[in-house]
């Protein structure tokens, strides 16, 4: 008799949960999603790392640390000085959570 996998048909979400990395994994992804936004601007309008980096007013490897994916120890004031750096604004809301699975929903 083959063991049934717990789980089959649950979600990614309860999957994270129950492996205790739900909020580490979600708070790695929003600041990767964030850092391919900026990597994208750089390469639109031409700003190298070094213009980069001295328009946050900070270092290279700061910046590196930042682009590099699965670092999420990034600072609320390093993710607004990179969206000013290329003409943004940074916007960050809380929003309810969905009562069935336990992540975000649209409903505020």
């Amino acid at each position: 008799m083959s063991k049934r996998n717990r789980h089959i048909g649950s979600s990614l979400d309860d999957f994270l949960k129950e492996e205790g990395i739900l909020e580490e994994t979600r708070a790695i992804a929003i600041k990767d999603a964030i850092a391919y936004q900026v990597q994208k601007a750089m390469e639109k309008e031409n700003i190298s790392k070094i213009e980069m980096a001295r328009r946050m007013k900070t270092s290279r490897a700061a910046l590196d640390r930042f682009l590099t994916p699965g670092n999420a120890s990034v600072t609320l004031q390093t993710l607004t000085r990179a969206a000013r750096a290329i003409g943004r604004d940074l916007r960050i809301e809380l929003i309810s959570r969905s009562r069935s699975s336990g992540g975000a929903s649209a409903n505020r």
